[in-house]
């Protein structure tokens, strides 16, 4: 993939491109955008795919001023109308598909089909109970457990990173509690919008995600109009990064259907 930036909203965003012929855009989860994961060259061979760093995540820059996850909503519309892509596909991942969803309420006709991989970003269940596990309060390996469905073949070793991968990491992780700890990974406002969108959305998540459970992900895309559940076996919460064959199919599948 081509690595670069782009100027938009008078910050500097990391982007990355590859493919050619419609558009998609793919928004990275929590654990940010990993440039050389071979599930970028298979979307590519079907696609024009493009591959923003969310604001904070990454290199890109995080303005004093964004601190919600529609602020990076409207950053994205201002990004795809300097790419002068009137419409796009789009999938969204974890915490991009909440990204995504916002997207689609603030400007429906802009989006062809939505993919929502283990998306966040609604409350669904009761007040005083969690949705989604803490993530936060969590330790490491409690929480790539329940990430993946293997993490000893997900999960890097730290002493085998780079100072910068480091530094990547925990800024991913800083800009992620800035955008979703209050309220927990959600926007009370988002839940009476998402009737706005009407692509044809499929709502995936992995067989053995411990995140977000099939009854959150059916609740969720009950809310939003044309929209079906699906499932990608033996892969936990990023199913694109754990089956990226078996993802990429999917994927390409639906958006050409």
């Amino acid at each position: 993939m081509l690595n670069g930036s782009i100027h938009v909203a008078g910050i500097e965003l990391e982007i990355a491109e590859a493919g050619s012929g419609s558009p998609l855009v793919l928004l990275h989860g929590a654990g940010g955008f990993d440039v050389a994961h071979p599930v970028n060259e298979l979307l590519a061979t079907h696609r024009r795919l493009i591959c923003p760093s969310h604001p904070g995540f990454g290199k890109s820059e995080l303005p004093d001023w964004l601190d919600s996850i529609d602020d990076i909503a409207h950053i994205y519309l201002e990004m795809l109308d300097k790419l002068a892509l009137p419409v796009v596909d789009m999938i969204g991942c974890s915490i991009g598909g909440w990204i995504a969803a916002e997207m689609a309420t603030m400007a429906p006709e802009r989006f062809a089909k939505l993919m929502l991989v283990g998306p966040v970003g609604v409350k669904t269940g009761k007040p005083d109970k969690l949705d989604i596990p803490d993530v936060f309060a969590l330790s490491q390996t409690e929480l790539n457990d329940l990430l993946f469905r293997d993490p000893a073949q997900m999960v890097k070793d730290p002493a085998s990173l780079s100072d910068d991968e480091l530094s990547i990491i925990v800024r991913n992780r800083e800009t992620l509690a800035l955008l979703s700890w209050e309220p927990y990974m959600h926007n009370p406002k988002l839940i009476h919008r998402l009737h706005r969108i009407h692509a044809p959305t499929v709502f995936l998540r992995g067989d053995f995600d411990g995140l977000i459970s099939e009854e959150y992900l059916r609740a969720y895309a009950a809310l939003v109009p044309n929209s079906r559940v699906s499932v990608i076996e033996g892969a936990g919460h990023a199913p694109h990064l754990e089956q990226p064959a078996a993802f990429a199919q999917a994927a390409i599948a639906f958006l050409d259907a």
